[in-house]
């Protein structure tokens, strides 16, 4: 199947976040998606944009997702996070990844970012080894580190 990786639109963000859903229930987080459309036309092309998508676009809508967003490395500079990466299941295997993975790092490195960074579950085997292909390390010694809402929401009560 063809497809054209490009900038996403605000009217691609239903079909973003059913992707999104669909990458949750992999994930076996069918319930954690809290986001709405609205939330990610708001945030993603609203007065204060808080991050930038790119989708594969397919004659049967889209199918794939990439959408990062700014960091910032106090080892190495400007950064960006690549937040998910999401194919959806019926076109894994068609190459549309990788071309997804490409234009995350061409934009990153328009943007003269250091580093490109990412979280994979320890998991999902296949999303490692096709990263590693690619060249990125998969830092295993490390763990991520959350606060959730009602973390915050505790933490500051700590404070008073």
């Amino acid at each position: 199947m063809e497809y054209t990786i490009r900038e996403a639109k605000p009217e691609d963000m239903e079909q973003v976040l059913s992707l999104i859903q669909e990458l949750a229930n992999f994930e076996k987080e069918p319930d954690a998606v809290e986001i709405s459309k609205e939330d990610l036309v708001t945030h993603g092309f609203g007065t204060k944009k808080m991050f930038h998508c790119f989708v594969a676009d397919t004659q049967d809508g889209i199918a794939g997702i990439a959408l990062v967003y700014p960091r910032y490395s106090t080892w190495k500079g400007p950064a960006i996070h690549l937040e998910d990466l999401i194919v959806s299941e019926k076109m894994r295997g068609s190459g549309l990844g990788t071309a997804l993975l490409d234009e995350v790092v061409k934009y990153g490195d328009s943007l003269g970012v250091k580093r490109i960074c990412w979280e994979v579950l320890d998991w999902n085997e296949p999303a490692i080894e096709f990263y590693e292909k690619k060249g990125a390390n998969v830092l295993r010694d490390w763990d991520v580190v959350q606060l959730d809402e009602k973390g915050i929401k505790n933490y500051i009560e700590s404070l008073n």
